[in-house]
């Protein structure tokens, strides 16, 4: 899996590990902590969330314009500063709810922008080391193992945002409860409902706070609650900082993938000449994903806005019994290293491999044993840290995919790309069915709001982890191999425009996640607001099915 591929990949691969690593982190509580500082409801929360992510994901379009005129490295050089001036100035807690605001508004851009120049520049540098003849036909185990480092980053986020908030609110001797933002917001504004005050008082009784002034409760607590998720953002700025010294530090080993086609054509390097009706139709059926691609991440990425909010108000907040287990992300590590040491025992070339690997894999196990006896009873759960799923499946799944594919290739029967990108919808879809049969029978968003929108009853946190599961499934079939198929097949003249049409695409799909949460709260019932993307999901693999041969056929 790792063997044989050039140096500059890993490079690359950890500069957006740390990254990636920030911008989870930060993404991991946003939605929590525009709800906890101005109040925001699920539509509004969702409406920044959306326009955010949308132009996380619109910018790398330009920033790719860009970087075919002025180079990839230089682009991706200044993202790294913009965004770190994005992560400070979203790090400072601010007190007066306007100026937070529109600070806000700026550290948003900053970040977006920042972004735009450093995401898919650095993923078009990745592209550029399999163009040589050597490397080319690793390009999709490549881009696997790169999508892996970016989930390597984004497993830790959630532990890195829960462990800082939680320190700082502990510091004003206080813990975090999901439902005092939302009725803390209603009592300071005099919305609250007599049910919610009598609620707010056990709440904050529990807290130790006195009953006599439950207005400067409230106030204090979403101060500390914000200005501690505040500080949760600050992580990404460190991580920035060690982003910076590895792409820095490792710059010979990938500086000869940072040209584009200008300047490859300059220094007489063999350059693939196409059509203008080649052309034409690779662009037009890089296009055609695109629109799919779309659906897949208005839906795959409900796991920062509806998800949250679902493990927040419909799920139990303590894990018992095995499940204690996976809440801890120092457990989750060791059975990614006894997965990985399995892999290496079995693919090692030489006897002394085999038992590094042999010895490593029993270190790992023992690591299980010992951290699975000495378990609690039960451990709290907070909403953000189910978002450490998706990206520990994605480590753990990526190797078992790459050599499911390699199997298939070596038999001539690996699917093609659109073909998996047709079956990742599918299975998007079926992650859905899951949530939404877990979801029978609970109460609408809209009930649950005059008692601080948290639920009676509360599910198996099992109903969730599946859900992510299954979207991991669909996501690898998805996701890396559409990043590897943008770049295998975009003309080269026009490669940084059409890696920025991915991005664009994922821009759309993104500000579509406020979709599902303007219907949130209208009274519709939980289980049709997830049949809404199982609809999205299944539509969208009928229309590229209908499409299949043409798409294959531009990529011949």
């Amino acid at each position: 899996m790792f063997k044989n591929h050039p140096k500059g990949l890993y490079a690359l691969a950890l500069a957006n590990t740390g990254e990636r690593f920030g911008y989870y982190t930060m993404l991991a509580i946003f939605v929590l902590f525009l709800q906890a500082k101005f109040g925001f409801d699920e539509n509004q929360a969702g409406n920044i969330y959306g326009l955010f992510l949308g132009f996380v994901y619109f910018m790398p379009f330009i920033g790719g314009m860009l970087a075919d005129k002025f180079g990839f490295g230089k682009m991706v050089t200044i993202g790294i500063v913009v965004m770190f001036a994005g992560y400070l100035f979203l790090a400072v807690p601010i007190q007066d709810n306007f100026a937070a605001l529109w600070i806000m508004y700026a550290a948003l851009f900053f970040i977006s922008v920042g972004t735009g120049l450093f995401k898919g520049n650095l993923q078009v540098m990745v592209g550029n080391l399999y163009d040589a003849p050597e490397y080319k036909a690793k390009r999709d185990n490549a881009f696997s193992i790169f999508y892996m480092a970016i989930n390597i980053g984004a497993m830790f986020a959630p532990t890195a945002a829960t462990k800082v908030t939680n320190y700082f609110l502990a510091k004003s001797g206080l813990f975090y409860s999901a439902q005092i933002p939302s009725l803390a917001h209603q009592y300071l504004n005099g919305t609250i409902t007599s049910e919610g005050t009598e609620r707010l008082a056990q709440l904050a009784s529990a807290q130790g706070a006195s009953l006599t002034d439950l207005g400067g409760f409230a106030a204090k607590y979403i101060e500390t609650l914000s200005g501690s998720y505040n500080y949760g953002f600050g992580v990404a700025c460190i991580s920035l900082i060690i982003s910076m010294i590895i792409y820095l530090a490792f710059k010979k080993s990938f500086q000869h993938a940072d040209y584009n086609s200008k300047q490859k054509t300059q220094a007489n390097a063999q350059v693939e000449e196409l059509s203008p009706a080649q052309t034409r139709s690779r662009i037009i059926a890089l296009v055609l994903v695109f629109f799919v691609v779309i659906f897949f991440w208005m839906s795959f990425h409900q796991n920062g806005l509806t998800m949250t909010y679902f493990a927040r108000d419909y799920t139990a907040n303590q894990a018992v019994g095995f499940n204690c287990f996976s809440f801890d992300i120092f457990n989750l590590v060791l059975v990614i290293i006894a997965i990985y040491a399995c892999f290496s025992i079995f693919q090692s070339e030489t006897f002394r491999g085999k038992t590094i690997s042999g010895l490593v894999l029993a270190v790992s196990i023992a690591g299980i044993v010992v951290r699975f006896l000495g378990m609690p009873e039960s451990v709290s759960i907070e909403p953000q840290i189910f978002q450490q799923f998706n990206p520990f499946f994605v480590v753990v799944l990526t190797p078992v995919f790459i050599s499911m594919f390699t199997m298939l290739s070596k038999a001539g029967k690996e699917p093609s790309t659109p073909r998996k990108i047709g079956l990742g919808m599918i299975i998007a879809a079926l992650g859905f069915v899951i949530l939404a049969w877990g979801s029978y029978n609970l109460a609408s968003p809209a009930v649950l709001k005059s008692v601080g929108g948290v639920s009676d009853t509360l599910i198996s946190p099992n109903w969730l982890i599946s859900t992510y599961l299954v979207l991991t499934f669909a996501e690898l079939f998805l996701s890396p191999m559409g990043i590897s198929f943008v770049s295998k097949v975009a003309p080269p003249k026009f490669k940084g425009l059409m890696m920025g049409g991915w991005f664009t695409a994922t821009a759309i799909g993104n500000y579509l996640t406020k979709v599902i949460s303007k219907i949130w709260g209208t009274g519709m019932e939980l289980w049709m607001i997830w049949g809404v993307l199982i609809v999205i999901c299944l539509l969208s693999a009928l229309f590229i099915f209908t499409i299949m041969k043409r798409l294959e056929n531009a990529t011949k």
